[in-house]
């Protein structure tokens, strides 16, 4: 009789046996224990959690056309069900983003939290040239045909809107078109970006995007009504300039509705108290022309 906590050794053959197993699957396992599909299956499942952060609406059709366009990795539809099966994937129906949810840790510190004399945290948006800091934020407006998202860029400098990107949907390629937008047309080096803790702006295609262009990154830890109270404000006109002025029926026709004012009006033409009076193009001209003269 074996002693108590002794080790019983079962030959192998008996022990494949009794679990119904071939012995030379056994020694298969043996020797390479984790097999070339579980390597590629496990690298799929890390692009599907990436892609589902940058969009947590896609289902796992979507994401196989995501993984098939966006990554060049080509998967079929029940591969990727099965995966977003195992990983606990699941698509979520989009509501209007409420200022009040939850979101991930913040990839970023809030570089524009200030603490007065009196201990109170707040939020300063503030610049002294061009290009030192930028606000960057979604909007959710509807049409007939269905929703329509505008990623807008301002920067704190001239409350001028530096990029923009118009989308059916809201992802993270919305908020980096709107950042290539902005880098193409000011060549910004060093510029503080301050966002919300959105997925679109955590992603981490969106974070390299920052950082291959030498922008820095900012991001509010809560969702205050401070938090990003500057561009709040710019929405707050677009509504009542735009949005509020007509019923619309189509995407397309309040795409150009909204293109049109911010450049035509915003832009170029709305003066605002905070800027002397100056439209944003003026007040920038001025900071440019003012040491030459």
């Amino acid at each position: 009789m074996a002693a108590a906590g002794a080790l019983i050794q079962v030959p192998v053959a008996v022990a494949c046996r009794v679990l119904g197993l071939s012995t030379q699957g056994y020694y298969k396992w043996l020797k390479d224990p984790v097999s070339q599909r579980d390597w590629d299956d496990a690298h799929l499942i890390d692009v599907l959690y990436e892609a589902h952060a940058d969009d947590p609406t896609l289902g796992y059709r979507f994401l196989t056309d995501e993984l098939n366009i966006e990554y060049g990795i080509n998967v079929g539809e029940n591969r990727v069900h099965r995966l977003c099966h195992i990983a606990g994937i699941t698509a979520s129906h989009h509501k209007k983003r409420s200022k009040a949810g939850t979101a991930g840790p913040p990839p970023h510190d809030d570089l524009l939290t200030v603490v007065d004399e009196h201990g109170v945290v707040r939020h300063e948006f503030k610049a002294d040239a061009p290009n030192k800091v930028w606000l960057w934020d979604i909007s959710e407006h509807p049409t007939r045909e269905g929703k329509l998202y505008l990623c807008a860029i301002k920067d704190v400098f001239s409350n001028k809107i530096v990029g923009y990107s118009i989308d059916s949907r809201m992802r993270g390629s919305l908020a980096r078109a709107a950042m290539r937008n902005a880098i193409a047309l000011r060549s910004p080096l060093g510029t503080i970006c301050h966002s919300d803790r959105g997925g679109q702006f955590r992603a981490k295609r969106t974070q390299r995007l920052l950082v291959n262009n030498g922008l820095v990154g900012s991001m509010g830890r809560s969702y205050g009504a401070g938090d990003n109270a500057s561009m709040e404000s710019f929405f707050a006109l677009l509504q009542k300039n735009v949005l509020n002025t007509r019923r619309w029926d189509t995407r397309e026709e309040l795409r150009l509705a909204m293109v049109t004012w911010i450049e035509t009006k915003y832009n170029r033409r709305r003066r605002q108290r905070g800027l002397g009076r100056l439209t944003p193009v003026e007040f920038e001209m001025i900071y440019t022309t003012a040491p030459a003269a």
